[in-house]
């Protein structure tokens, strides 16, 4: 069951000016070059100051780190090659969405269309994990259980606190940007498979939708892979917690699918109670106090994730992972990005010193 499980790792990249330290809309260059050497595994977004790359299908924790490892090396030798430097995070700093380019794709075109401003105002970057599970209602099972911690996952990649220069008050003003879409944010319940492509075909018949990807949940089954995709978490600055959070999230569904093959399974909370969590990671990140909603009290992020890294301790044994998780302790003590972002900008009050922070934080252990 655990070689199942295997790890896909996507991942959205600001591109950057290193002497203005603005967004750069370079996205067609970038591509002409890139793709000679990184082939299908690199792609456009819907700003051309962005770039989205994706891993290979990974068959363990270690070689999802040598991708990430991997794109991020050779996407940054193709910025360099032109005078350009990319940042992982999940707004940037001070750039305006308002200043920047769309990019020319029928698909954009249609995302324009169908969300109007909206979808001008999308210059967020975000990271995907896919976890593989072949089986199609034991995904959906799973998908339902899971909806209670993406709150918690969420705390450990935020990274946006900061929007058109100004620093917004949240850690992941991502979210809150994203969440004016339609079809995001926690995914609500289903009883099986069926029930949720019973869903997605009434979305579909009624013109809602196109096709299943219009689904933008924090959590989905794959319309096209045997994976449940989380798609909760901003853009994540540094390698290490990068693949820290994927060791945690893989240890957690493997957990949860051992649990349930045991006729056990996590109690089914209400969809806007589980929203009510990720507001407040939305807002304070690793700092904040999440609900225990069994116990009903508010308890510090802190010790709910040392918990959760308990919880899953054994399977994490399994899969060889316990070394790529106690990193989660290190988030917990020196922060997430967002954390950093904002102690640099308080101790110099440059968003540039910011910019400079996040270029290098990218790349450090590539």
């Amino acid at each position: 069951m655990l070689e199942d499980l295997t790890i896909g790792i996507e991942e959205e990249y600001q591109i950057i000016d290193p002497e203005t330290r603005e967004l750069t809309s370079y996205i067609q260059e970038f591509l002409q070059q890139g793709r000679i050497v990184l082939k299908d595994q690199v792609k456009p977004e819907f700003m051309q100051s962005q770039v989205e790359v994706g891993s290979r299908v990974c068959r363990n924790i270690k070689e999802a780190r040598q991708e990430v490892v991997r794109l991020r090396s050779m996407v940054s030798e193709v910025a360099q090659q032109h005078n350009r430097k990319i940042v992982a995070a999940g707004t940037h700093p001070f750039s305006r969405w308002l200043d920047q380019e769309i990019t020319d794709h029928d698909r954009y075109h249609g995302l324009l269309n169908d969300m109007q401003y909206l979808a001008r105002r999308l210059l967020i970057f975000g990271m995907h994990i896919h976890i593989g599970i072949p089986n199609r209602d034991l995904r959906v099972d799973i998908m339902n259980q899971i909806r209670y911690f993406l709150p918690h996952l969420l705390t450990l990649s935020t990274s946006s606190p900061f929007w058109n220069g100004r620093d917004t008050g949240l850690k992941s003003y991502r979210s809150v940007v994203f969440e004016d879409l339609p079809r995001t944010g926690i995914p609500d319940y289903f009883s099986s498979y069926g029930a949720y492509e019973s869903h997605v075909n009434t979305l579909i018949k009624t013109n809602c939708i196109e096709e299943p990807t219009k689904i933008w949940w924090d959590a989905r089954p794959h319309p096209k892979f045997p994976t449940l995709e989380f798609r909760v978490f901003d853009c994540v600055t540094r390698v290490d917690d990068v693949i820290a959070i994927a060791a945690l999230l893989q240890a957690l569904v493997a957990k949860l699918i051992i649990l349930r093959k045991n006729n056990i399974s996590w109690r089914i909370y209400r969809r806007e109670l589980i929203a009510e969590n990720k507001w407040r990671a939305t807002r304070d990140g690793i700092a904040g106090e999440l609900i225990d909603w069994g116990k009903e009290e508010e308890v510090p992020l802190r010790f709910l994730m040392g918990e959760m890294i308990e919880m899953v301790d054994d399977v994490a044994a399994q899969l060889g992972t316990q070394a790529e998780i106690a990193h989660i302790h290190n988030i917990l003590k020196s922060g997430a990005s967002a954390d950093r972002q904002l102690a640099v900008y308080r101790e110099t009050g440059s968003l540039e010193a910011v910019v400079d922070m996040l270029a290098e934080d990218t790349m450090r252990g590539c």
